[in-house]
């Protein structure tokens, strides 16, 4: 068979009289221009007498990755990917898309506007574009509910989530999954040669009840936090089954250039290439990872049962450790429990949980974890407990093994003298709940070998986790920065605003809770005893909110007490007017008059604290990047990733 090349990324062999069009543009098959061109090159082919169909495919694990992001905010060059998406549904002969790995936003629309859509068991499919601040820009709003309605592709296109085949098949997005993908499309492709083709421009929306529609919409809207893209993709999505398909397309595509150029798009990039950048640190250049395969958890509490969910979920084999039999064997049933709540969920197979589980023993002889490669501790975060258990691991566990303290405030560099290898001691800082937050601050610590690290950084990632690397400083980036956040936070309540004032702020600009919410939920008494601890050592010249302390004197822990900064007694949160008399009287003891706050003025100082902390950690050598500090706040703390990170917003980046 004769290859021939259309362009430097898309090629084309006739078997049978049907053109294989195959992608080859690595990592992820962008569309980038010479794809485009490619593909008008081959339809150009395929208008010979010689070829009776097309069959599209794709090398590697992506079928099409969407646009090329680095083309983003230059001039468009012809072909533009709508010129190629209506040159494929009008193309005369069939053309069949064979879709064996993930097609995403430009790839996706290609897919819809083909005659025909073949997937392998592996493919996926989805318009993340609302993740970059943006909507589809190529017809997927227009032609996706004329596939599988207008309640479904409200659902996928407002939120960006990705389906597999199977529910692409149910959704009607798809014809066939096929064993062999190849085989599967070429049937396809010569079933259809002399059949009326199945344009999906031309298809009519399928009827729905208003009711549902805007069921549809509002879950989508109010997950968006005041977010622009996931409402205009709404707007356009419901607007298709009243528009004329020329109509529809130009009014998406206009949207699509006003939002490709909005603030919001471009702190959504900063956040796509940050996740890029994060965890590369120039000495680990050539560095090879060691091989884990066992993991040793010493604990298995919340923290713990999180952690050691997040690994089995990732195939590791997992030892949980505990003090005794019965604190083990209620570790064994948490960490279970987990899972079954995965499983009904629908993130997890009952198949899946048994073999995870399977994986898994806990017990309370710490002699199990000679055999791991990595332990990580997840006991109280008291400096004593941690240090006397590591020097008691530096007897247990192999030479070569890795040990990692979760620790959130102490300093780990302490924890790693004590032992006999401090070169093999890291930080894995994970957030809580382990099994579904994404963040994790892999802590380099002032002796931790470069292999230790990039084993760290690579168990992270294999979690499916975001790791950010930091220095060591007391509550590395996130807690550090929120620190600062939380005491310019009691600063503006000592001095006049309400903590709900405070917390309405903050959410009506597009944090999901207001920081007291957020400590109340968390627990009051962690950062009660952290605040006790640095008590001696505080300068008693610098000024001290004492209202959090009171509170905790009171009983007063948050949700988990009923009352904290709010009132939850019946299961609501509300105002309370104990803690409106407790702080009138904090401030009338120090002759504080209260003044009024504005909201903008409420969230510029809460925003200029984060930054100025955040400059400071980039000072010190903490942060690499002023992007790292952007994900660590984002993925930890709730700040609104469509506002791109407190440094973003400062305009250090």
């Amino acid at each position: 068979m004769n290859t021939a090349r259309f362009s430097e990324s898309v090629t084309g062999t006739i078997v049978d009289g049907v053109l294989i069009v195959t992608i080859e543009n690595p990592p992820v098959s962008a569309l980038s221009f010479h794809v485009r061109a490619g593909l008008m090159a081959a339809l150009g082919r395929a208008a010979s007498d010689e070829v009776s169909a097309v069959v599209l495919t794709a090398i590697g694990r992506t079928f099409i990755g969407g646009a090329d992001i680095k083309e983003f905010g230059k001039p468009a060059i012809e072909p533009t990917l709508p010129d190629v998406i209506k040159a494929i549904e009008s193309f005369a002969k069939p053309v069949v898309a064979a879709v064996g790995g993930a097609a995403l936003g430009g790839g996706c629309e290609i897919a819809l506007a083909c005659h025909c859509r073949i997937a392998s068991k592996a493919a996926s499919f989805g318009l993340p574009e609302v993740k970059l601040g943006i909507v589809p820009g190529a017809g997927g709003t227009q032609r996706l509910p004329r596939l599988i309605g207008t309640v479904a592709a409200i659902d996928l296109i407002g939120t960006g989530r990705v389906v597999t085949s199977d529910e692409a098949l149910t959704l009607g997005l798809i014809d066939a999954i096929a064993d062999d993908l190849a085989e599967g499309a070429l049937d396809a492709a010569r079933h259809l040669v002399d059949q009326p083709l199945r344009r999906t421009g031309a298809l009519s929306v399928p009827h729905s009840q208003a009711e549902a529609d805007a069921a549809a919409a509002k879950k989508v809207l109010s997950r968006s936090r005041g977010q622009i893209a996931p409402a205009e993709a709404v707007r356009l999505v419901r607007a298709a089954s009243m528009a004329r398909l020329e109509d529809g397309l130009a009014d998406e595509r206009a949207t699509f250039l006003r939002l490709r150029d909005s603030h919001e798009a471009a702190a959504l990039r900063h956040v796509f290439f940050a996740e890029r950048q994060a965890s590369k640190v120039d000495r680990l250049e050539g560095v090879t990872p060691r091989k884990v395969e066992s993991v040793g958890i010493v604990g298995t509490g919340l923290m713990g049962a999180g952690i050691a969910v997040s690994a089995l979920n990732a195939g590791y084999r997992v030892i949980g450790i505990e003090q005794t039999d019965e604190a083990a064997a209620r570790g064994h049933d948490r960490i279970a429990g987990l899972l079954d709540k995965s499983v009904q969920s629908g993130r997890l197979t009952d198949h899946a949980r048994s073999e995870a589980l399977s994986r898994f023993e806990a017990a309370s002889d710490a002699g199990r974890l000679a055999q791991a490669d990595l332990v990580i501790e997840a006991v109280f975060d008291d400096l004593t407990v941690k240090t006397e258990l590591f020097r008691k691991l530096d007897r247990v566990v192999r030479p070569d093994a890795i040990l990692a303290t979760n620790t959130s405030y102490l300093n780990p560099n302490e924890i790693a003298s004590a032992t006999a290898r401090p070169e093999r001691i890291v930080g894995l800082h994970f957030f809580s709940p382990a099994n579904i937050m994404r963040l994790t601050e892999v802590v380099d610590c002032a002796a931790t070998a470069p292999d230790v690290l990039a084993s760290a950084i690579a168990f992270v990632r294999k979690l499916g986790k975001l790791p950010v690397v930091c220095g060591v400083t007391e509550g590395f980036i996130g807690n550090r920065i929120y620190s600062a956040y939380r005491r310019e936070a009691e600063f503006m309540v000592e001095d006049g605003a309400a903590p709900d004032e405070v917390d309405a702020a903050l959410e009506a600009w597009g944090f999901p809770m207001g920081i007291f919410a957020v400590n109340d939920m968390a627990g009051l008494e962690i950062a009660w005893a952290r605040r006790k601890r640095q008590s001696a050592t505080r300068d008693p010249e610098a000024r001290y909110v004492e209202i959090a302390d009171r509170l905790c004197e009171a009983g007063r822990f948050g949700r988990k007490t009923g009352r904290g900064w709010y009132d939850y007694s019946d299961g609501e949160r509300r105002s309370d007017p104990q803690v409106t008399a407790l702080i009138e009287a904090v401030r009338a003891a120090k002759g504080i008059v209260p003044r009024r706050f504005s909201a903008d003025e409420i969230v510029a100082r809460l925003l200029a604290a984060m930054a100025n902390e955040g400059k400071a950690l980039l000072a010190e050598g903490i942060a690499a990047r002023a992007s790292d500090i952007d994900l660590v706040m984002i993925n930890g703390y709730g700040f609104p990733a469509h506002k791109g990170g407190p440094m973003f917003h400062a305009g250090d980046i």
